[in-house]
């Protein structure tokens, strides 16, 4: 069975879905209120008015009829249908002693004009409607110009203009709350893929340096136990110890990686530290291990750096040697520069190889590497600037610039890194 309230909610749809039949309804109302307030006398002298002592004239129901259809096109043709109600209600007074109350119908059409235009449009016709018309009641009218219905005329008209003004305001109001709270809901899914796609770009950054840099320390380690297997097996077995350690911390690292992308009701993620500057011993290890000597300045002299930074200058310096030992040459030697300056910290990595002809040479013939590429957006990402290139009498040179408090914003756009030929395309 259905209530009544949810048949009246169907009800008022019905109607919102079909403005005309509304209309023609409202104008139904309205003519049936007018013929009904014709029968009624105002009572000029004593005892006020009365009901059913007098008939309207065949005139005053022509206009009643006239006016009433008039506000079946109230929605489409606003202004138009109250100078038409105006002229009909001030034809009635001009003509008909007492009047018919065709006002009402102007009082409608008044209200629906102050509902759908602008508020000095408003002001405007409601008082050129209110003066008209009362000053033609005043005028044209048996009974006192201060008399009740003259005035009724009056407070009937300002009221609906200021009816009209208010459903206006309002309306205005709630659409402007309901915009308000759509562009909220879209920001916050904007909000919502740039934090994913953020958090992709980390995680893919991540999973480039873990492994860009242990498969070339695993490749090196290989190359030189095949080439000595036959005649120094000894040599051959460190290699390979070599290759089963670097391998065994990408598999660690990429455990821890790709931990963070489980689902919450997944097992536990690995819960070790990521790497930073603490751990930059055993990161120089492996790359001695694999035949490349590396120098470390000032990393013990320097400060602990917040979780963000440490990580980034550990990658940095990760993804710098990885390239070194993969593109300078056989005999280059690297060194590693950490030096806090004020509230920023320098990490600098130099080698000694071939330089950017070394460097050109090894690089991807397809233009695939992003190694500069996720170390500029790692620094950019945290408010730095990093330049890499090939130094003056040959090497490699890559300088990164990061502030202690790493910015939390959206990341800047990776800007072109300071480098010479296809440098972008290291590892």
């Amino acid at each position: 069975m259905t209530t009544l309230p949810s048949g009246f909610a169907r009800a008022r749809r019905w109607l919102r879905d079909h403005p005309l039949a509304f209309d023609a309804a409202l104008a139904l109302c309205v003519l049936i209120a007018m013929i009904c307030g014709s029968f009624a006398d105002p009572g000029k002298g004593h005892g006020g008015p009365t009901f059913g002592t007098r008939t309207p004239a065949v005139f005053s129901v022509l206009l009643m009829v006239l006016a009433a259809s008039a506000l079946v096109l109230r929605r489409r043709h606003p202004m138009a249908v109250l100078a038409v109600t105006g002229a009909l209600a001030a034809t009635e007074h001009i003509f008909i002693d007492p009047p018919a109350p065709v006002v009402m119908s102007t009082v409608i059409a008044l209200y629906t004009v102050a509902s759908r235009t602008d508020r000095p449009t408003t002001w405007r016709v409601g008082l050129l409607t209110m003066g008209l018309l009362t000053m033609v009641a005043m005028a044209f009218g048996s009974t006192p110009w201060y008399s009740q219905e003259n005035l009724g005329v009056f407070a009937w008209t300002g009221m609906a203009s200021a009816a009209g003004d208010a459903v206006r305001s309002r309306r205005a109001f709630v659409d402007a709350i309901r915009e308000r709270a759509e562009r909220a809901e879209r920001t916050r899914e904007e909000e919502a893929r740039r934090r994913v796609a953020e958090e992709r770009l980390r995680i893919a950054r991540d999973l480039h340096d873990v492994v860009a840099h242990h498969i070339a320390l695993v490749n090196v380690q290989a190359g030189v136990a095949a080439h000595v297997m036959d005649k120094r097996p000894d040599q051959a077995k460190e290699a390979l110890a070599h290759v089963r350690e670097a391998s065994r911390s990408a598999l660690n690292e990429l455990r821890v990686t790709v931990g963070l992308l489980r689902q919450s009701g997944d097992p536990e993620a690995p819960t070790e530290p990521a790497p930073g500057l603490e751990v930059l011993d055993a990161l120089v290890a492996t790359f001695r291990n694999a035949g490349l000597p590396v120098e470390v300045v000032g990393a013990e002299q320097a400060p602990r750096l917040p979780a963000a930074v440490d990580l980034a200058a550990y990658r940095v310096i990760q993804e710098a040697l990885t390239n070194v030992r993969k593109h300078a040459g056989a005999g280059a030697r690297a060194e590693v520069s950490v030096v806090r300056v004020g509230t920023t910290a320098e990490i600098t990595v130099l080698d000694n190889g071939r330089g950017s002809a070394g460097h050109e040479s090894e690089a991807a013939p397809d233009g695939g590497g992003h190694g500069l590429l996720g170390m500029r957006e790692r620094v950019t990402a945290l408010g730095g600037a990093l330049t890499a290139g090939p130094r003056y009498g040959g090497g490699f040179r890559v300088h990164a610039i990061l502030p202690v408090e790493a910015r939390t914003g959206e990341p800047e756009p990776p800007g072109p890194a300071v480098t010479t030929g296809s440098a972008d395309d290291q590892a």
